[in-house]
């Protein structure tokens, strides 16, 4: 009777040491279908949220990272005053850029655009960082197709400020 308690206890006091392996649970895999609709509809409440405030005049910092020009990578720094893009000037130089470069991403509207064409167009990969309290994109990547190489877009938003 007691060779069985013995092994039993040894057992309990072995897999003890190691109860966080045996209890963790192992990450939820979306299928395509899921992700796209969590895609839709995180889109959907952070582009409420962004209208809500009802934000007309601010500034970022936006970088680039793709397979493109240097000068197409930034980073640059954009305003917007009463929803329009005013500027969009080199951080490091402080000098205007071309803004053909960056019109697709020179305000919050067209980032929320960006997302949607890439949910639009199956992409297959999209992960998108969101502010919490006002809503905007603070990163996105996307892999529009994982056969292809060098078609990746990663944009970072950050010094994001509201102005008068």
């Amino acid at each position: 009777m007691r060779l069985p308690i013995a092994i039993c206890t040894g057992l309990i006091i072995a897999l003890s040491f190691n109860t966080s392996v045996l209890s963790k649970k192992p990450p939820v895999q979306l299928t395509p279908t899921q992700q796209v609709k969590l895609d839709k509809a995180q889109l959907k409440v952070f582009s409420r949220l962004w209208k809500e405030k009802d934000v007309k005049n601010y500034r970022y910092r936006l970088s680039k990272s793709c397979f493109c020009a240097p000068a197409a990578r930034g980073p640059v720094l954009i305003v917007v005053k009463d929803g329009v893009t005013t500027s969009v000037t080199s951080e490091e130089t402080g000098q205007a850029v071309d803004p053909e470069l960056f019109k697709q991403y020179d305000s919050v509207p067209k980032l929320f655009a960006v997302i949607q064409d890439a949910i639009d167009r199956k992409a297959a990969s999209l992960n998108v960082k969101y502010d919490a309290k006002l809503g905007y994109p603070t990163q996105i990547n996307i892999d529009y197709d994982t056969q292809i190489a060098d078609e990746e877009l990663y944009l970072t938003i950050d010094k994001f400020e509201i102005i008068k």
